[in-house]
């Protein structure tokens, strides 16, 4: 479900996340007070007023921790994937020259940066990697082995391209890993009945003005469920309109590459 909502417009995924459950919560006060009087639900004002705020302070603690849990980690891709483009960089830089196998690695590296951008991004929106660009990447490896073998290339040069290989391996899989979402399933129940009772626990509260009391319900219910829409809007980081984009792999691979 949080895939599928990440992957709507956001228009959509706000429909769904904030207009309607804060509707259906604006339609509970007026609900509870046809079948319980008001002298019975002002009697338990004061000690529910005390149980509310513990509940909504715990609540509120659980989202701000979730939000804050998935912005650094919506953080961490975007700074994978210019870990990914420097990494690239520095390799463009130093197999530079007319030797053969440092052309190698550059056409290897062209044919992986171009096939992460076509075929790694939409994989990732879907939870999934590309075994092709896993195999270009391979490539890449085989590529700077022979130019090791060919022994072409002083020390410190082969050295400081096998970092980058590494450097450029790890932010990979640092992006694959973050492109399967971070709020965990259970989480994800925590908040959501979490939500739903805390907007609840509203319906048993009683105030003369009906109306007020309605606003009162929809203003709480708007700020708990939009909390959870920005959680579910960036829980995964490569999908839907909100997004990490490929864009610093496309700048490397124009300034760089053979096209």
């Amino acid at each position: 479900m949080s895939l599928f909502l990440s992957r709507c417009p956001l228009w959509f995924s706000a429909l769904l996340v904030v207009v309607l459950p804060t509707i259906a919560a604006m339609c509970g006060p007026a609900l509870i007070r046809r079948r319980v009087a008001l002298e019975r639900l002002t009697i338990n004002n004061e000690i529910a007023g005390f149980k509310f705020a513990t509940v909504g302070v715990l609540y509120a603690v659980l989202v701000a921790f979730a939000i804050i849990m998935v912005w650094e980690r919506f953080a961490d891709a975007e700074s994978a994937v210019a870990q990914e483009a420097g990494a690239a960089t520095a390799l463009y830089r130093l197999a530079s020259g007319k030797d053969p196998g440092a052309a190698e690695i550059r056409r290897a590296l062209d044919n992986y940066l171009a096939l992460a951008i076509e075929r790694d991004w939409p994989q990732m929106a879907l939870d999934g990697k590309s075994n092709d660009v896993t195999r270009a990447l391979d490539g890449v490896y085989a590529a700077a082995v022979r130019l090791a073998q060919s022994g072409s290339q002083p020390t410190a040069v082969l050295f400081a391209v096998f970092n980058q290989l590494d450097a450029l391996t790890q932010a990979r899989r640092s992006r694959l890993h973050l492109a399967i979402g971070i709020v965990p399933p259970m989480l994800w129940v925590v908040l959501t009945l979490g939500g739903v009772l805390t907007a609840a626990f509203t319906f048993f509260f009683g105030t003369k003005n009906l109306r007020a009391q309605i606003m009162m319900t929809g203003i709480l219910s708007l700020v708990v469920f939009m909390s959870l829409f920005v959680i579910v809007t960036i829980n995964h980081p490569f999908t839907g309109p909100v997004h990490v984009d490929s864009e610093p792999l496309r700048a490397v691979l124009a300034e760089f590459g053979r096209s």
